[in-house]
């Protein structure tokens, strides 16, 4: 499982050489770094990103998670703006697409001063110390929180839901009268919409699993190549356990909408 990992710097040039440390900390196979921003906080207060994650498949849940700790930084009003209509994180329906909980944000936007910046990362890490080390010989305070899987969980629990309400409904039109009837074919119609668009974003999750998948494999894989002996057993189990684990999200979308098909 992977993780998201912020460094908070007591300025933005200690940012920059902790982004700087992160690279090398992959380059020399401590680390796999699948994404890397920096954000800062100026003397006024104000927040903003000073370098943005690359943009494609594994850069898309860090930038989400990058827009949501900038609106933390703006305060309680600024942390609902930016996870209610505005900026990276467009609901706070996105942080289960992110990973992560509400609280990391507030953690580490209450350890965000003026003046101060943060390196924020996706990470595996094959053991930690390297990386504490590294960033605490620069000033900074590492805060570290597993990227979980929220969606791919709510999904399937919400289709079984769907499909339970549909035979619900449909046991009920078995005894309705012709008034009642109608009044069960409009709630079916209803939540026929609802599964169908569930349908379609299950579709679309799995594709964005796939791409993530093949990412971060690829950057595993570049790795492994140039590894030592001593680290690369670890990677080659890494990815061993990145597939699997990918597979099994994607197998469980997969078994929820085969189930609504065949319901």
């Amino acid at each position: 499982m992977s993780k998201y990992v912020v460094v908070v710097f007591p300025d933005e040039s200690k940012a920059y050489e902790g982004r700087n440390a992160f690279n090398a900390l992959h380059a020399e196979g401590s680390l796999t770094l699948y994404g890397i921003a920096v954000i800062a906080k100026n003397a006024g207060g104000k927040a903003s990103i000073k370098e943005s994650v690359d943009e494609g498949p594994v850069g898309m849940a860090l930038g989400m998670l990058t827009g949501g700790l900038i609106g933390a930084l703006a305060g309680p009003a600024g942390l609902m703006l930016g996870t209610a209509g505005g900026g990276l994180l467009g609901s706070l329906g996105d942080l289960h697409n992110v990973g992560v909980g509400l609280d990391f944000l507030e953690v580490v936007g209450n350890k965000m001063e003026s003046g101060t910046a943060a390196v924020v990362t996706e990470v595996d890490e094959y053991w930690t110390a390297p990386l504490d080390t590294r960033m605490e010989a620069l000033g900074g305070e590492v805060h570290r929180r597993p990227r979980i899987d929220f969606e791919d969980e709510q999904f399937a629990q919400e289709v079984q839901a769907w499909n339970d309400e549909m035979d619900e409904l449909d046991a009920e039109m078995q005894e309705a009268s012709d008034e009642m009837k109608a009044k069960i074919k409009a709630k079916k119609e209803a939540l026929g919409k609802k599964i169908a668009d569930a349908m379609e974003k299950g579709g679309q999750r799995i594709i964005q699993l796939e791409n993530e998948l093949h990412a971060k494999v690829a950057k595993l894989e570049e790795q492994v190549a140039d590894a030592e002996a001593e680290v690369k057993e670890k990677m080659e189990k890494r990815v061993v356990e990145v597939k699997a684990n990918y597979k099994a999200r994607m197998d469980k979308i997969y078994k929820a909408r085969m189930e609504r098909a065949m319901s």
